[in-house]
């Protein structure tokens, strides 16, 4: 039996003495004189430490072989009510620890790859001017990496349907324009300028957003493209090596890239596809799409001279130029598609604004591009303006 016992002047308990036999059951009620404050909890029970709160006493008899032997007692203290709670850190779960620790991975190697396809491809562009086939060779490395990743079950192959290629298809025509162009872009300028121009894709992705698909955002999200067109306008300007066909060949791909995302979003709602193999399947698709345009635009002949001249002049490591910038352009963007399912777009917006600093920064340094003071200038603000889009955006 449980009683509450009042802490005033007198500690009372309420026992249950039973018999052997079990035929008699006594219940009495012991009055103990009133004891010092400090004292009495250490001989209601030693285990309590001093408190003003009430107790509830909870007493459980034992019969020992007769009732002259007596009877055992045992009592349970505990607050009867809680004024206050003492706070308990809560531990971050291993699982977010974890998340956090997958995504700064994958920022990490999609910067680096990123950073490596573009010092291979500028290398290969150099000496092999032919942006078309340097851009089909590159998707149809990638389609042969999955193509054998899906046969040796290294990858779980994806399972689609006809409505999923249908649904792609806008999708792969936008990322195929988006491709060559960038690629004829780095052939003819400096990558540095490439990727300052690149910068101003929010721009393209507001204005297409406001005109053609009717949405609205708010004020700070168009002050914020200010810096972007005025930094893309001052570095283009103050560039030393301007070429029109490689300015044109960048604004192009941001244009190209923003319809790809908007075709993205409708292509990727209630699909299962992860973003590894939604990446292989893009890539197969522009590949079909891509290769008769690019046998047209430049054609084996003038292929198979560049490519004697190129191996004659760099030598045999021209072929593992070729080789890398393939697979690297191919790595860098399926990690870039893993990132999306981890992550918000407004974090993706912010990865792929500071890769971009890493990419000029980079190819500065490797390449020895000459950058003016003003140059440098435009570049930093139209990064800034990049970088509060994607904050106003939020």
């Amino acid at each position: 039996m449980i009683s509450a016992v009042k802490p005033p002047s007198t500690t009372a308990f309420v026992v249950n003495d039973t018999t052997r036999t079990g035929l008699l059951s006594l219940r009495r009620k012991i009055s103990l004189p009133p004891l010092p404050a400090p004292t009495r909890p250490f001989l209601l029970c030693s285990s309590l430490r001093l408190s003003l709160k009430p107790l509830c006493v909870s007493s459980s008899p034992k019969v020992l072989g007769s009732r002259d032997d007596g009877f055992r007692f045992r009592c349970n203290t505990y607050g009867a009510e809680r004024s206050e709670s003492v706070p308990v850190p809560e531990e971050e779960p291993r699982s977010s620890a974890a998340q956090k620790v997958k995504i700064s991975i994958y920022f990490a190697t999609w910067w680096a790859l990123n950073v490596v396809f573009n010092i291979y491809n500028k290398k290969v562009l150099n000496a092999f001017p032919f942006p078309w086939l340097t851009s089909t060779l590159s998707l149809a490395c990638g389609s042969l990496i999955m193509l054998l990743s899906w046969a040796t079950r290294i990858a779980e192959a994806p399972k689609t349907d006809l409505d999923f290629w249908k649904t792609l298809f806008p999708v792969a025509v936008a990322h195929t324009i988006g491709h060559v162009a960038a690629t004829v872009s780095m052939s003819k300028v400096a990558v540095s300028f490439t990727h300052i121009i690149k910068s101003g894709e929010p721009a393209f992705s507001v204005l297409v957003s406001r005109f053609l698909l009717g949405e609205t955002f708010p004020v700070a999200v168009y002050w914020s493209l200010l810096p972007i067109i005025g930094g893309c306008a001052l570095a283009a300007v103050t560039e030393l090596n301007f070429n029109m066909i490689g300015f044109m060949g960048a604004m192009i791909s941001n244009l190209a890239f923003v319809f790809r995302n908007i075709f993205s979003k409708r292509g990727m709602k209630g699909k299962s596809v992860s973003g590894m193999n939604y990446y292989a399947c893009l890539s197969m698709m522009s590949l079909l799409i891509l290769t008769p345009f690019a046998i047209a635009v430049e054609g084996p002949q003038i292929w198979a001279a560049g490519w004697e001249s190129a191996v004659s002049q760099i030598g045999p490591q021209f072929i593992w130029w070729v080789a890398a910038q393939s697979v690297f352009y191919h790595l860098y963007n399926q990690v870039s598609y893993m990132s999306l399912d981890e992550i918000s777009p407004l974090t993706f917006s912010i990865g792929n604004t500071m890769k971009r600093i890493s990419v000029i920064v980079s190819s500065i340094i490797i390449f020895h591009t000459p950058v003016q003071p003003i140059n440098a200038l435009g570049a930093a603000i139209a990064i800034l303006g990049t970088f509060l889009y994607s904050q106003a955006k939020q």
